[in-house]
């Protein structure tokens, strides 16, 4: 699904890269700790760019994606 932000895109691709990491570190190796917070923090990238486009201004969006 392409969209016309090149950062929801990439963040999506991102976080699908990230849950296909995730889960042969599981198969794999075993390793849950770690992946798990590697999960947590690759797929929240994209929780944060839908916040910050609802920023109610130019400065409330670059505040919230750049925090």
């Amino acid at each position: 699904m392409k969209t016309d932000n090149v950062i929801v895109d990439k963040s999506k691709a991102f976080a699908l890269k990230v849950i296909a990491l995730y889960k042969k570190l599981c198969d794999t190796n075993r390793e849950f700790v770690m992946s798990k917070q590697l999960l947590k923090s690759g797929t929240s990238i994209g929780a944060n760019i839908k916040e910050a486009q609802q920023g109610q201004s130019k400065a409330d969006f670059y505040a919230k994606l750049l925090r």
